[in-house]
């Protein structure tokens, strides 16, 4: 049996009994200090007026519950000076003012309910002998949460976007980049709630972010002072993409259902949307191409199935998925695509009401915009001025003939026509898709293992498109790596005057971030921990299935103070 001062909760607390109860459980008797302290007047009295007992839950012993019964007393004040007439014994190394546990104990829970949650903390906290409620342990977070953090303010932070659901509500996470830890979290993604975020911090220094113009809007508004910092792998990214776009004018071996001739438009859901748009001839060439590769794609499954070869045989040969295969032996033409029906976040869903009010000479964007979502509409502003868009191109075509008419001079390949053929694989003889040709194009050679330099080879004699994209890449790169943000204007217009549509488009948003891009390649902060931390909220979200809101999750993702954890 342990003595009664190892029983004891803390200092100045005197153990009177230990017994066991009929559930096998602990109750421990105290007694607070024999004399007590005025808070005003911090006069020493002994003269008791009465006493109370408060029940805390303590530490398990053995598996077992323990509840500490301790009696505190209430003193009179014996200076006659003193407004104060009586006080309570105040115990804040014990337990909080109407705390129902003792601060151990506390900080066990607020430990256990940051690392796990509130279910997963109630089951072990019951089995380790200190049973409490999910609810206890919510709220014993939240309530923590919501307190003030008295460090230091940050000057360097991350900025970046989550999803509630995905493509259709976020929230945003800002990241302390030099203490590596977050800093709030907000429940949605727009320009005021950030800048009011960010002018609550006027001591931010520089701003990271991506390339979302939202949240430049934001810092401009919230933090004129702060530099901002575009981050570097979005923008490698973006260039990927770009060439991967450019790539995809020589044809795409892909294994995705097959549309005939006529129905080759575009994969977004607003098709209709798209149709309407001024035809380019990048845009042409594109859907030529991917007609032409699908149709090949077609006859070549069809060519082997009547040499006699399985799908499984066909499958190895060929490349593309065996079930892939199986669906389109069973169509003598390339399947058509579903079409889903038009739903209230497209402004084609109230197409007669925009077309009457055209007509009307309503052509305001804003003022159509206000005027369908009093009606429905759930879309974005954009999306309307798409569609508006090709309306008011489609009465001044004479304008647009002239703007093709007066198009800067290019390099690059201005005087040579694209490549119609995509490039096969040396090795399999399949077809090099345009995400893979465009992943090798931004790898350096001593990143290539032996096969992926065979591949580029191969991409470099039987593409002229990609020799030069690979040259971009490889000059994009060499500024990131060397530091040398003055040779990016050069690089701008160069890609913006080579003739690659999709490069060039890349080089025209890039010059409108230019400040922020230039700080990217100067400066040596990014975006990298906002990134992780986003894939630790996704974990604790997923965790809690999806319920946690604002306040919980703030609370989760929270560095933990143990200071904090005493107050109940």
């Amino acid at each position: 049996m342990r003595t009664r001062s190892k029983w004891s909760p803390g200092p100045g607390i005197k153990v009177q009994s230990v017994v066991s109860n009929d559930d096998g459980d602990w109750v421990v008797s105290a007694c607070g200090p024999s004399s007590g302290t005025c808070p005003d007047c911090q006069n020493q009295s002994r003269s008791r007026h009465g006493w109370s007992y408060r029940n805390l839950q303590d530490l398990p012993v053995q598996g077992k519950e323990v509840t500490v019964r301790l009696q505190l007393s209430r003193w009179r004040c014996t200076y006659r000076q003193c407004r104060r007439q009586t006080f309570t014994d105040h115990v804040p190394a014990i337990a909080s003012p109407y705390g129902r546990r003792t601060t151990r104990v506390a900080e066990i829970i607020g430990l256990l309910g940051h690392s796990t949650g509130g279910r997963p903390g109630e089951r072990l906290m019951r089995r380790l002998g200190m049973p409490i409620s999910d609810d206890t342990i919510l709220r014993h977070l939240k309530r923590n949460a919501s307190r003030v953090d008295d460090e230091p303010a940050a000057r360097i932070i991350g900025i970046d976007d989550w999803s509630w659901r995905k493509s259709w509500r976020y929230g945003t996470i800002i990241v302390d980049l030099e203490r590596r830890k977050v800093m709030d979290i907000l429940e949605d993604r727009s320009v005021a709630s950030v800048a009011r975020w960010l002018k609550r911090h006027p001591s931010i220094e520089v701003v990271s972010r991506d390339r979302c113009g939202l949240y430049a809007q934001a810092a401009r508004e919230g933090a004129p002072q702060a530099s901002q910092v575009a981050d570097r792998f979005h923008l490698i990214q973006n260039l990927r993409l770009a060439i991967e776009e450019q790539m995809s004018l020589s044809g795409r071996a892909t294994g995705r259902a097959l549309l005939p001739n006529e129905d080759i438009e575009t994969d977004h859901d607003d098709r209709a949307l798209q149709e309407q748009a001024l035809e380019t001839p990048w845009r042409n060439q594109l859907r030529r191409a991917h007609r032409q590769s699908r149709k090949d794609v077609f006859e070549t499954v069809h060519a082997l199935s009547k040499e006699g070869l399985t799908c499984s045989d066909i499958a190895r040969r060929t490349g593309y998925g065996r079930r892939s295969i199986t669906k389109w032996l069973t169509f003598e033409t390339p399947p058509d695509r579903r079409r889903g029906a038009i739903q209230p976040t497209s402004p084609l869903y109230f197409e007669a009401f925009l077309t009457q009010c055209w007509m009307d000479g309503n052509r305001r964007g804003r003022h159509l915009f206000h005027d369908i979502k009093r009606r429905g509409y759930t879309g974005s502003f954009s999306n309307l001025e798409r569609l508006l868009a090709t309306w008011r191109r489609a009465e001044r075509p004479e304008a647009d003939e002239n703007k093709v008419d007066a198009a800067p001079a290019r390099i690059g390949l201005s005087d040579k026509a694209p490549d119609d053929v995509p490039v096969r694989d040396p090795q399999t003889g399949h077809l090099i898709s345009p995400i893979v040709a465009a992943t090798l194009c931004m790898k350096p050679r001593g990143a290539l293992n032996i096969n992926q330099a065979r591949k580029v080879d191969a991409l470099k004699q039987g593409s002229r498109t990609f020799t030069v994209l690979r040259s971009f890449a490889m000059r994009f790169r060499g500024i990131f790596r060397g530091r040398t943000s003055a040779k990016l204007d050069q690089w701008i217009d160069d890609a913006i005057h080579s003739g690659l549509a999709f490069l060039a488009r890349f080089a025209r948003v890039l010059r409108r971030d230019i400040d922020a891009v230039c700080n990217a390649i100067d400066l040596h902060w990014s975006n990298g921990q906002a990134e992780g931390q986003i894939n630790r909220l996704k974990t604790i979200k997923r965790a809690m299935y999806g319920r946690a809101g604002p306040e919980l999750l703030r609370a989760r993702m929270m560095p933990i103070k143990l200071t904090d954890l005493h107050a109940n």
